[in-house]
């Protein structure tokens, strides 16, 4: 069955094999959970929000549009739940990323990833407002196109390149004061 695509995988949930919901976790999990480590930097915030966005994507696997598309769909999910478990962990003064060994373990085996960079990049990142650090991550990190980016997070196109542009002057700066440090 892990040959299957998603949509045959969503329409053997849908006939009631439940089991067959352990494949698209198992498929999805490593990009889901790379996205929310980086977007909340805290394992335990990222596991957190990973667990409901599986748990919220099986309650309402019915109210799918496009079983062809369940991982954007999980995706948009996902995005969500880190923006509220984002939200409330601003209102507890967390910083973005405070759990080094998640950070790093989010871009194992990721080509996008030098280890030079690491810390810097996490540094960079840190100092990014919230939609930047998500629209960049979306586009740079996922390889999201504007227009899956824009069906994930609910935002317009235009508003979401220029969060992206944003993101990229701001961190150009940023590294560009590291590496001249």
């Amino acid at each position: 069955m892990e040959d299957r695509n998603d949509a045959a995988i969503v329409a053997c949930v849908l006939a009631g094999d439940v089991d067959a919901y352990a494949i698209l976790v198992t498929r999805h999990r490593p990009r889901m959970a790379r996205y929310a480590i980086r977007m909340l930097g805290n394992r335990d915030d990222a596991q957190e929000a990973l667990q409901d966005a599986f748990v919220r994507a099986y309650r309402a696997l019915g109210r799918c549009d496009d079983p062809e598309r369940f991982g954007s769909w999980l995706f948009s999910i996902l995005v969500n739940r880190c923006r509220t478990t984002g939200a409330r962990s601003t209102r507890r003064a967390r910083t973005f990323v405070t759990d080094d060994v998640a950070a790093r373990a989010a871009f194992e085996n990721h080509p996008a990833e030098q280890a030079a960079w690491r810390e810097e990049i996490d540094r960079a990142l840190d100092q990014l407002d919230a939609d930047q650090r998500e629209a960049f991550l979306l586009k740079h990190v996922e390889g999201l196109s504007y227009d899956e980016m824009a069906d994930v997070t609910g935002v317009g196109v235009s508003a979401l390149k220029m969060r992206v542009k944003r993101a990229c002057d701001r961190l150009r700066g940023l590294l560009q004061e590291a590496y001249s440090a």
